[in-house]
Parts: structure tokens; sequence; C-alpha cells
């Protein structure tokens, strides 16, 4: 079976039992894409917004309404700083910020868009990713990443959340 076919499969089945009200699995899928005609590099984060909002209360000890109509400025900005601790990337060995774009909630899954601007070529990219996993250690952090034309998938958990690229 085809890498393509696979994570074709494999994103169905994530959004139709996404759209379940319950889940019994800890999983969350990031996209990460190189554009080198813009220079950049385009990041996609794919989370069930329960768990993340979990994450969040443990760890700043405060309510959190994301993906709800009780939503405030406050959660969003608890959001951001949380995922910009948690997850990272290093570029030919420096760690680049990631520009925060927007967000929206699709079903119980919360979808937020990042950047990493003025990226020319990437020698090496090297993912760090713990989000979730002090909150659920059974918690999988799926990251497809299209970095020079050829697909790369690769499984971040609570004992492994670092990876080299390229």
């Amino acid at each position: 079976m085809s890498k393509y076919f696979r994570f074709l499969l494999f994103l169905m089945l994530f959004v139709s039992l996404s759209s379940m009200g319950i889940h019994k699995f800890y999983m969350a899928i990031y996209q990460i894409d190189y554009v080198p005609q813009k220079k950049r590099i385009q990041i996609t984060f794919r989370i069930f917004v329960d768990d993340l909002n979990a994450a969040i209360e443990k760890k700043y000890h405060v309510k959190t309404n994301l993906g709800t109509g009780q939503e405030t400025a406050q959660d969003e900005v608890n959001m951001k700083k949380y995922l910009a601790e948690k997850f990272f990337l290093k570029v030919n060995g420096v760690v680049k910020p990631m520009t925060f774009l927007s967000k929206e909630v699709e079903a119980n899954v919360l979808i937020c868009y990042f950047r990493i601007p003025d990226v020319s070529k990437i020698s090496s990219l090297e993912i760090e990713n713990s989000a979730l996993t002090e909150w659920n250690s059974e918690q999988q952090n799926i990251i497809q990443a299209n970095i020079t034309g050829e697909k790369q998938s690769v499984m971040l958990t609570s004992e492994n959340f670092k990876r080299v690229l390229k």
C-alpha cells in the first residue's frame, strides 16, 4: 500500500472518528510544509480541543474554553504560549519562532495555522513536540512533513518527542 494511500486512509479515519463526541485514543496530527517559492514553512496542527483544554488547565491551573462559546482572549493567549513551549522547530540547527495565523474548530478538533518566514534553504529540520504528553502519557503526535518534495511521517510520544528530518 502506498504511503499516500495509507495517509489518506488514516486521515479519513481520524476525521470520521474525531466527529464523535467521545474519543478513546489520544492523537494529534501536525502537517509541516516547506514552500521554497515563498521561503517559508507552513504548519497546521489538528488537536482534539478537549485534550488541549485539559492540558492547558493542568499546566496553568486555569479553566480554559477553547473552541466553545465561552472562549476568552486569555484562552487564546494561553494556547499560543502552551504550543510555543511544547512544539518547536530547529531549522539548520537554529530554533525558529512560529507566527500564529489563525485557528478554527471542526467538530471537536482545533485546527491551528502557523508560519515560519524567511527560510531560504533547509539542510536539517529538528522537530520537538511534547504537546499533551504531560497530560496523557498515551498521547501520540503524528508529524506529516513535506520538506524537499518527499513526504515523511513520524510519530512522537512522551518517551520519544524529538526527531531530525532530512
